[in-house]
């Protein structure tokens, strides 16, 4: 089973067009302009409350944006007339929490949605999930309950759960901010597995070591606008804001880059 998805090649997967979201009074995203290109990885970085989670939740439908335009694949899905659970069926989607239901088993929750939502046999949902787990190194806990695996198993599993209905665009939000600082490198070391199979992704990140190495387009959000975007060597080598330089050397001084 192959988890890389196949859109079209000059198509952007993921576009963003003056998007604004607020809660109440409070801005959270302002005026963002964003394209996730096939088969890449965009990093967004920022401080706490920047407006990260938000767009990535505005991506995947889970907050109504105020105005602006998201498209995926073409499809303006913001579009009052737009199936948003067809498109949710479209984008898999990763939180801190690893959100894995306690009373199944490893298999049993990464078949529920291919089964459930995308009308899978039992049988050919398992064998699928199976050399899933296999292929990203979580074979030997197919059949283990949640509370049996350690934090970075447990996320493991809910990347792979995400990856089994085969997305069109991967969100990832925090995925190791959850976790013990030994338990951070296997997460990681799935997703640079996931990238290297082709899988476009939108990664919300603290790890700026990381997001370096395995980002192709870096974005800066600053109080909800994309202040800064290029690729990993402009933004953290040649960053041209004065509030991404100070964002990042603070990030120095903390020893995190």
């Amino acid at each position: 089973m192959s988890v890389t998805p196949a859109p079209e090649p000059t198509a952007p997967v993921l576009r963003m067009e003056a998007v604004r979201k607020s809660f109440g009074a409070s801005p959270v995203l302002r005026d963002v302009e964003l394209e996730v290109a096939p088969h890449t990885v965009t990093a967004l970085i920022g401080a706490s409350g920047s407006g990260k989670s938000t767009l990535l939740r505005c991506a995947n439908l889970l907050e109504e944006i105020d105005d602006g335009a998201i498209w995926l694949e073409g499809e303006e899905i913001t579009d009052p007339r737009a199936d948003a659970d067809a498109v949710r069926r479209r984008i898999g989607v990763v939180f801190q929490a690893y959100n894995l239901f306690p009373h199944l088993t490893v298999l049993q929750n990464i078949t529920l949605a291919p089964r459930r939502v995308h009308g899978l046999s039992r049988p050919r949902a398992e064998a699928e999930a199976r050399e899933l787990l296999e292929r990203l190194g979580l074979g030997a806990k197919a059949d283990e309950y949640p509370d049996r695996l350690s934090g970075g198993q447990q996320q493991r599993a809910a990347i792979v759960r995400a990856l089994a209905v085969r997305p069109r665009l991967l969100l990832l939000d925090e995925i190791t901010a959850a976790l013990d600082p030994e338990l951070v490198g296997e997460v990681l070391g799935l997703v640079r597995e996931v990238k290297e199979d082709g899988m476009t992704m939108v990664i919300a990140t603290h790890e700026m070591a990381f997001a370096r190495e395995v980002a192709d387009q870096v974005c800066f959000l600053d109080a909800g606008v994309v202040l800064e975007r290029g690729t990993p060597e402009e933004v953290f080598g040649a960053p041209r804001q004065e509030r991404t330089r100070r964002f990042l050397r603070r990030i120095v001084a903390a020893g995190r880059l």
